[in-house]
């Protein structure tokens, strides 16, 4: 046996997009969601084409991805992915945004997630995010500019609105 254990992540490193391949990223998003098109309240995004950071494996494959825009003072977290759970991808993930958001001197992480999301919703607030927000029915307005967006989530709660979450950094002057 090599020592390494059935089933074992195998080690992983921090990319960030501009050092991982476009064509794979865009194959991430194609195999996590069907496409990399995310429509939200704040916007439209292609997010194989946006900032942000990857957790790879020896291998060079993606683990997990997040991607975010800078919006005046603050920044939004677009998309988090993991493809593996509970083996930290995404706790690294966000410790890495906030470490650029800080050197960056934005004191605002905001990021939206949809009401069906119990995970996210959790994964985020133990991490020091709060709700600051409701768009009721968002998804529906969303859904006219993408008709792919399921109408339920795999739980089977109907997915019909965006929940604001944010966190306030503190940033060293």
């Amino acid at each position: 046996m090599n020592g390494t254990k059935k089933g074992a992540v195998k080690p992983m490193q921090m990319r960030y997009t501009d050092q991982v391949g476009k064509e794979q990223i865009s194959d991430f998003f194609i195999r996590q969601w069907g496409d990399s098109k995310m429509v939200t309240s704040s916007g439209i995004y292609h997010c194989d084409m946006l900032d942000g950071a990857a957790i790879v494996n020896d291998d060079g494959e993606i683990l997990g991805l997040l991607t975010y825009v800078i919006l005046e003072s603050e920044c939004e977290i677009i998309s988090l992915d993991s493809k593996i759970e509970n083996h930290g991808i995404g706790s690294m993930l966000i410790l890495e945004i906030e470490t650029i958001a800080r050197r960056r001197k934005f004191p605002i992480i905001k990021l939206i997630t949809t009401n069906d999301n119990l995970h996210a919703l959790g994964f985020y607030q133990k991490r020091g995010y709060r709700i600051t927000d409701i768009y009721v029915d968002a998804v529906d307005k969303a859904r006219k500019i993408k008709p792919d967006i399921p109408l339920y989530a795999s739980n089977g709660i109907g997915i019909r609105d965006e929940i604001l979450l944010e966190k306030h950094l503190h940033i060293e002057e």
